[in-house]
C-alpha cells in the first residue's frame, strides 16, 4: 500500500508518501489550495495504482474540506484522522521538530498504523453539507429572533395597543405590510381608510374586512405612542431585516429537502420526523460507525444525565448534562416532541414519565434519549422504523 499524508493549511498544503514499510517515495512537497494545486497531487499519484493508495489528513477546520472533496469524486481512499494521533508520533520523534514537510510524513505514518481506517465518502460529504446548513440555518432563525425581539420594543414606543389588538401576533405578513407603509401611529391614522382596508384584506386573504381597518385607524388615533422618525426607521428596517431572514432560512430548507432526499435515510420513515428535524440529526451524527454504542450517541448530544458525587453522596436525580453538539440536542427534542404526537408507544413513555412527576422537558428530554436508541440501531443496521 501507498500512504499519502497531506498537512492543511489555508493557502498551501504539503504532500509526501510513503510504501508499508516506511519508505519515502515521494519527498515532501507544496502545492496551492487551488484547482491547478490540486491537479500537481494527482500528477505525482498517477504512477501508483488508484486503489493501492491511501490519502490521509488531518482534522484542520474548513480548510481541506474542498481538497477532500475533489480526491473523493477522483476516486481515491481518503480518511480524515484525529489530530492527536499524529500528536502521540510527533512526541516519539528524538529531535523535536515539527514543519509542514515533517508534518506529512508524521500523518502517512498515522495512517498506516490504522487497522481499520474509514474512508470519506460522497455520503460523508452529503452529510457535512447538511451539518453545515443546519448550523447556518440555526443562526439566522436566532437572528431572526433577536430581530423581531427589537421590532417589539420599537413598536412598544410608537403604537403600543398594536400588539393587543393583533391578538394571535403583532409579527404577520399583514401587520408587517402596513408598518412598511405607516410606520407610527400617527401615519396609521392618517392613512386612508379605503387604502388601509385593502391592505388589510389582501394581505390577510380576506380575514380582515373594513370594520378592521376602521378599528385600527380608530385605535391609532388614541394612541399613546410617541412620533419619533427614528424609531419609524428603525422599525421599518427591521422588517426589511426579517423579510431578508425569511427568505434565506427558505433557500437553506429547500437545499436541505434536496439533499435528504438524495440519500433517502431510513431515518426519514420516522413518523414526526421531517427533512429539516431529520437533516440536523444526519448532519450532527454523520458517519453512524464513530459511536461504538448508543450511550456514546446519547452522551455527544448532550442528553445523558449528569452525575455528581462528593464523598459518599451520589445525587440520584440530575440534569441533562447538555455538552456536545447543541445542534443535535435541538433537534432531537423537535423530533421527540412530535413522535409523541404520532406513535403510541412514545406516547405511552411519555405518559408514564409525566405520571412519575416529571415536568413536560424531563419527559421530553427521556424521549429524546429512547429517540437516540431507536436512531442508533436504525442508522446502523439500515432498518426502517417498526410501526408496531
Amino acid at each position: 500500500m501507498i500512504y499519502v499524508g497531506i498537512d492543511i493549511a489555508k493557502l498551501n498544503h504539503y504532500a509526501s508518501a510513503i510504501d508499508s514499510d516506511g519508505v519515502v517515495l515521494i519527498e515532501p512537497f507544496e502545492f496551492l489550495n487551488d484547482n491547478e494545486g490540486f491537479y500537481t497531487l494527482l500528477s505525482k499519484l498517477n504512477s501508483f495504482e488508484l486503489d493501492d493508495i491511501i490519502i490521509g489528513l488531518e482534522s484542520t477546520a474548513h480548510y481541506g474540506n474542498n481538497l477532500v472533496s475533489f480526491l473523493v469524486t477522483k476516486g481515491l481512499h481518503v480518511c480524515v484522522i484525529n489530530p492527536i494521533q499524529t500528536a502521540t508520533l510527533r512526541k516519539n520523534n528524538i529531535r523535536k521538530t515539527k514543519t509542514d514537510k515533517v508534518d506529512t510524513l508524521v500523518i502517512a505514518k498515522a495512517v498506516a498504523l490504522m487497522d481499520h481506517p474509514r474512508f470519506v465518502t460522497l455520503y460523508n460529504i452529503a452529510l457535512m453539507q447538511l451539518k453545515n446548513l443546519g448550523r447556518f440555518r440555526m443562526k439566522l432563525v436566532k437572528q431572526r429572533s433577536r430581530t423581531k425581539i427589537q421590532l417589539t420594543a420599537y413598536l412598544d414606543q410608537v403604537f403600543p395597543e398594536l400588539q393587543y389588538f393583533f391578538k394571535s401576533s403583532i409579527h404577520q405578513k399583514t401587520v408587517y405590510a402596513i408598518l412598511k407603509e405607516a410606520p407610527s401611529a400617527t401615519q396609521i391614522a392618517s392613512m386612508h381608510l379605503t387604502h388601509l382596508k385593502n391592505l388589510l384584506l389582501s394581505n390577510s386573504h380576506g380575514h380582515f374586512k373594513k370594520e378592521t381597518a376602521l378599528e385600527l385607524r380608530v385605535l391609532a388615533q388614541k394612541s399613546v405612542g410617541t412620533a419619533d422618525r427614528s424609531l419609524s426607521i428603525q422599525i421599518t428596517q427591521s422588517i426589511a431585516q426579517i423579510d431578508l431572514l425569511d427568505s434565506q432560512i427558505d433557500a437553506v430548507e429547500s437545499e436541505m429537502k434536496d439533499i435528504v432526499i438524495s440519500l433517502d435515510s431510513v431515518i426519514m420513515t420516522i413518523p414526526g420526523i421531517g427533512p429539516i428535524n431529520g437533516g440536523m440529526i444526519l448532519g450532527e451524527i454523520g458517519d453512524i460507525n464513530r459511536f461504538p454504542k448508543p450511550r456514546k450517541l446519547l452522551a455527544f448530544a448532550g442528553l445523558d444525565p449528569s452525575v455528581y458525587q462528593s464523598g459518599n453522596f451520589i445525587a440520584k436525580k440530575t440534569k441533562m448534562s447538555k455538552r456536545g453538539s447543541s445542534a443535535l440536542r435541538y433537534a432531537l427534542m423537535n423530533a421527540a416532541h412530535n413522535i409523541v404526537k404520532y406513535n403510541q408507544t412514545f406516547k405511552e413513555y411519555y405518559d408514564c414519565k409525566r405520571a412519575e412527576g416529571r415536568g413536560h422537558y424531563n419527559a421530553l428530554g427521556h424521549c429524546a434519549g429512547k429517540l437516540v436508541r431507536v436512531i442508533y440501531k436504525m442508522l446502523k443496521d439500515n432498518v426502517e422504523f417498526n410501526l408496531d
